[in-house]
């Protein structure tokens, strides 16, 4: 199972929630490879020379239909080299900002980024990044001017507001809540249309004062796409 972020993103927690059940089906031991970086394209490129036997698969985010429109270049083509198994899940992404932040809120945010325009900076994992677009996103809806400093993957950009290097950034559920319970970021909302069981207090962006604001991210298992593809083990 490749996946292309390091371990510790939303994609490795989902890759490896799913592993151990998909190795009681097909009766033997599924191993995570984690290869982060290029947004994805890596792993993207990787995936259509591998034997096509349906025993190489890949946990794909967003980014897999993001990257066309990007990239002028790429080494694959994603309608026709590979083949979508499943949908796996979806989650939103957490608004957070370091606890030293002078905003409990995401209205008092906004005033703050229009008080002090591009003093602000957010993370994201790359250009492209489905926490980048969230950002982006939010940034166009509110009118304000804060500054996009991209990682090379889900990780450390995570890791930039823990330690101050940012003040704020969107950032998927299963990476997040942990270091909410640790009080080491702040939530102000959530990106679904309505409130996350997993985070019942805090409010949807919409809801805390951004009308129609609404992204989310899935996750996708698929592998090479190939004449067979229905006979694969993993296709079944």
């Amino acid at each position: 199972m490749l996946v292309g972020f390091p371990p510790g993103g939303g994609a490795d927690i989902v890759a490896r929630q799913l592993t151990p059940k998909l190795g009681e089906l097909l009766g033997q031991q599924v191993v995570i490879d984690n290869r982060g970086g290029a947004s994805d394209n890596l792993l993207l490129e990787m995936l259509p020379k591998a034997v096509p036997d349906g025993y190489t698969l890949m946990m794909t985010t967003p980014a897999v239909t993001v990257n066309p429109a990007l990239y002028p270049k790429l080494g694959y083509d994603t309608l026709r080299d590979f083949t979508l198994i499943r949908l796996v899940a979806s989650t939103a992404y957490l608004l957070v900002v370091h606890p030293d932040v002078p905003a409990k809120s995401v209205q008092e945010l906004i005033a703050l980024a229009k008080a002090k325009p591009r003093q602000l900076n957010y993370s994201s994992g790359g250009n492209g990044a489905a926490a980048h677009l969230a950002d982006e996103l939010f940034r166009s809806m509110c009118g304000i001017e804060i500054v996009h400093v991209p990682y090379k993957c889900v990780a450390p950009a995570l890791v930039a507001p823990i330690g101050s290097e940012v003040q704020l950034t969107f950032s998927s559920q299963p990476s997040t809540i942990p270091h909410m319970k640790d009080g080491r970021l702040r939530a102000l909302g959530i990106t679904s249309a309505r409130r996350s069981v997993f985070t019942p207090d805090i409010p949807t962006i919409a809801e805390a004062g951004v009308p129609g604001h609404e992204k989310t991210a899935w996750y996708g298992a698929r592998h090479r796409a190939h004449p067979g593809a229905g006979d694969c083990p993993a296709q079944s």
